[in-house]
C-alpha cells in the first residue's frame, strides 16, 4: 500500500447549538452552519491507497475474514486482494441498468457470513414496457432489487433475487439505496424515490420513496408496522423519503439511522422508526433546483424532523457510526461520506441528538460515496470517480 498523505494539524469548528423546531416530542433538527464555536484542535488522520484503477465504486463489504468485496457501478463486482491488486469481475452478477444513477450498488456480508458464504446487494434491475425483469439493456424501466447469493473467489452462485421495488419506472435516477441488518437477523433496504414519482413517496401501495423491512428470505416480517392495514404493502417500514443514500445502525440502540438527499438543499439525518413518514415531498428544509418551493415549508404536525440536515447539501452517502480504537476521540460518532460535498462529515451524538459536526478530507477533493468501519478500528472510504479508490484512514501519528 502507498501513502498518498498525511496530514497537518488544523483547527476544526464544533456545533454546539441545534435549531429547534415545533414538532411533536420536541425533537430537534441540527443545522450544518448555525451557531459555530470554535473547538480544540485535532489532526486529521492519515490516508492510505489500498487500491485504486475502480471504475465508480459503489460499496465495500469488509468481511469477518479480513477479505473485501467491493462493487462497481457499471455492474462489476471485485475481490480487493491483499496487496491491493484487484481480481477478475465474479462471474453470475445479475444485469444491472447501469445508467445515470444506476448500476450495481450497496453489498453486505450475511452475519453469518463466516458459515454460509452469503452476500446481500442490490442493483438497478432493468424491466420491459410491462415491468417484467429482462436481461435487455438499456431496459424503458428498471427498479431498485435485492439479491442475495453465496460468493466464492471466481463468482456467484445461487443468485436469487429477493425483493423489487414497487413498480418499475422510467428514469435513471434515485434508486437508493442501503441494506443493513438489524438485530433480530431482518434486514432494512432504502429505496429512492425515483426522481420523477415523488408524490408516491406519502402512499402506502407502492415502495417509491420508502424504507423496507424484509426477512433474509425476503419476505415482509409479521411485526412490521403496515402489515395489517388495507391497502399498504406489507414489507413497508416508514414513508416520505427522496433518496437515501445512507443508513447504519446505531449500536447504541439497534436503532435504523438513514440519511438521505435533498433538492438543492434539505439533505437529512433520519432516526428511522416504524411506521413514520420522514415528509418529502410535503416538507423539506431545501428547495427545488430552480429555487422555486417545494411542498408546505419545513414541518407538518405529524410529519417527522431530520436529527441533522444541510444547507447547502453536501449530498450524504455511506455513513457509519464508529465503534473502534484507532480514533478514540471519534468513538460514538457518525461518520459520513459527502458526494457533492467533497468530504467526509463526523457528526457527534448524545443519544437522539446530533450535537456536532466536524469536517474532514476537505484536500481529498473526493466525492465518498462508502465509509466503513474495518475490523482493525480504521476507517475505509471508496471515492465515486472513473478511477475511483480504496482510501484507509489510520491515526497521523503513532499511539
Amino acid at each position: 500500500m502507498t501513502l498518498v498523505s498525511s496530514s497537518s494539524r488544523r483547527p476544526f469548528s464544533w456545533w454546539l447549538a441545534a435549531i429547534a423546531v415545533p414538532l411533536i416530542g420536541f425533537t430537534l433538527a441540527l443545522r450544518a452552519g448555525d451557531d459555530l464555536a470554535q473547538g480544540p484542535s485535532s489532526e486529521d488522520p492519515a490516508i492510505i491507497e489500498v487500491a485504486t484503477g475502480l471504475e465508480h465504486p459503489w460499496s465495500l463489504a469488509l468481511l469477518p475474514d479480513g477479505r473485501m468485496l467491493v462493487t462497481e457501478r457499471p455492474g462489476r463486482m471485485r475481490w480487493v486482494n491483499g496487496d491491493g491488486t484487484l481480481s477478475a469481475p465474479l462471474t453470475g452478477v445479475p444485469t444491472v441498468q447501469a445508467a445515470g444513477q444506476g448500476g450495481l450498488l450497496d453489498i453486505v456480508p450475511s452475519p453469518r457470513f463466516t458459515s454460509d458464504q452469503t452476500i446481500f446487494f442490490t442493483f438497478s434491475e432493468p424491466a420491459d414496457a410491462d415491468g417484467a425483469p429482462t436481461t435487455d439493456t438499456p431496459a424503458p424501466l428498471s427498479r431498485t432489487a435485492l439479491a442475495r447469493a453465496k460468493v466464492s473467489a471466481s463468482g456467484l452462485s445461487d443468485v436469487r433475487v429477493l425483493y423489487r421495488q414497487q413498480p418499475a419506472v422510467g428514469g435513471q435516477l434515485h434508486y437508493g439505496s442501503r441494506i443493513v441488518f438489524g438485530r433480530d437477523g431482518n434486514l432494512w433496504v432504502g429505496l429512492g424515490e425515483r426522481y420523477s414519482q415523488r408524490d408516491k413517496a406519502q402512499t402506502l401501495d407502492n415502495t417509491l420513496g420508502k424504507v423496507v423491512r424484509l426477512t433474509p428470505d425476503g419476505a415482509p416480517p409479521p411485526d412490521n408496522p403496515f402489515v395489517n392495514r388495507p391497502g399498504a404493502l406489507p414489507e413497508i417500514w416508514s414513508i416520505g423519503h427522496r433518496n437515501i443514500q445512507g443508513a447504519t445502525l446505531n449500536p447504541a440502540t439497534g436503532e435504523l439511522w438513514t440519511l438521505e438527499h435533498g433538492a438543492k438543499g434539505g439533505d437529512e439525518v433520519n432516526r428511522d422508526l416504524p411506521g413514520r413518514n420522514y415528509g418529502w415531498p410535503l416538507i423539506t428544509w431545501g428547495t427545488d433546483y430552480d429555487g422555486t418551493k417545494i411542498g408546505e415549508g419545513t414541518a407538518r404536525e405529524g410529519l417527522e424532523q431530520p436529527l441533522h440536515y444541510w444547507v447547502p447539501s453536501i449530498s450524504p452517502s455511506g455513513a457509519a457510526f464508529y465503534t473502534g480504537n484507532a480514533f478514540p476521540q471519534w468513538r460514538g460518532s457518525l461518520l459520513v461520506g459527502g458526494l457533492s460535498g467533497k468530504q467526509l462529515v463526523r457528526l457527534t451524538v448524545d443519544g437522539n441528538r446530533v450535537t456536532g459536526e466536524q469536517r474532514l478530507l476537505k484536500d481529498l477533493d473526493q466525492r465518498v460515496r462508502d465509509v466503513r468501519q474495518g475490523p482493525d478500528g480504521f476507517v475505509y472510504l471508496l471515492t465515486d470517480a472513473p478511477d475511483g479508490k480504496l482510501l484507509k484512514l489510520q491515526p497521523a501519528k503513532a499511539p
